[in-house]
């Protein structure tokens, strides 16, 4: 009898044992004092950071500290890989993580990291099933329980500018987020049904909307990459919640909603109190 017990529960035990270890060095290393040359690379590069209020700085420099000692980094075509790339790169992924409960992106282990914008193989299935093939030049991609691709020079030039509804690294940190549900299809992790059959409801009614917006050539302020699917919609969005919150509330407030009850941020909030006046219409 006893025996059996001990089958039975051991695993659960050391599944405990396994995480309290991992909560435990997470804890150690989020309270480690936090370098002297990656703050310097925040303040230099991170636009965002310093919007965010003490609190919440505070937060993501925790967060960047876990993220960069769990993660590799590769540089490819010759890039070498520094302090300025990693720090850059993590804090821009560990902003979408804000006051959430987080695993830090558990199936990512690697970023790639290619110095311009680079050529990836893709297929297309076209109408007749016909499927097409080729190389597209890409600034970033991301593969469920693979790497995510980078090219610096856009994570560079995102990082300073966040005013252009343009960011590599919160799309594609977003499709990570998006696969942690176990398919990358625009619906990740909610806290309930009731959240679900939300979500589903206003991203099924806006992103028909979008594709109406561009069947009938009229000009729509989400970027028209979203319509690809529901994945990219997902991630084209989460670009325009973090860096154009203002008007994406006056202009589709319930699908704000649905972003800031996932993110748990009210980037609007946050853009409206930079300089104590609002310059992101």
């Amino acid at each position: 009898m006893q025996e059996n017990l001990s089958k039975k529960y051991c695993p659960k035990l050391i599944e405990d044992n396994m995480f309290g270890l991992k909560r435990r060095k997470r804890e150690h290393i989020r309270n480690l004092p936090f370098p002297e040359k990656w703050q310097e690379i925040l303040e230099k590069n991170i636009s965002y950071y310093h919007h965010l209020n003490s609190e919440d700085q505070a937060e993501l420099r925790g967060h960047i500290q876990i993220f960069l000692s769990e993660k590799t980094f590769e540089g490819l075509d010759g890039l070498v890989i520094t302090d300025e790339i990693k720090v850059t790169i993590a804090a821009q992924a560990c902003i979408l993580l804000l006051h959430r409960e987080t695993d830090y992106y558990p199936t990512l282990y690697t970023i790639l990291v290619y110095p311009h914008p680079f050529y990836s193989n893709i297929k297309q299935n076209l109408p007749g099933r016909i499927i097409e093939e080729g190389n597209q030049g890409r600034l970033g991609e991301s593969w469920n329980r693979g790497p995510v691709i980078l090219s610096w020079d856009d994570v560079s030039r995102s990082a300073h500018d966040h005013n252009d509804v343009h960011n590599v690294v919160f799309h594609e940190f977003a499709h990570q987020l998006d696969g942690e549900s176990g398919a990358a299809d625009g619906a990740p992790v909610l806290s309930g049904r009731s959240s679900y059959i939300a979500w589903a409801r206003v991203l099924s009614e806006e992103y028909q909307d979008l594709l109406d917006h561009l069947k009938h050539h009229h000009k729509s302020d989400i970027d028209s990459y979203g319509a690809t699917n529901a994945a990219e919609f997902f991630a084209v969005v989460t670009e325009y919640f973090f860096e154009k919150p203002i008007q994406l509330k006056k202009r589709h407030p319930e699908l704000y909603e649905q972003f800031k009850d996932f993110y748990k941020l009210d980037t609007e909030s946050i853009m409206l109190k930079r300089d104590g006046k609002n310059n992101n219409e």
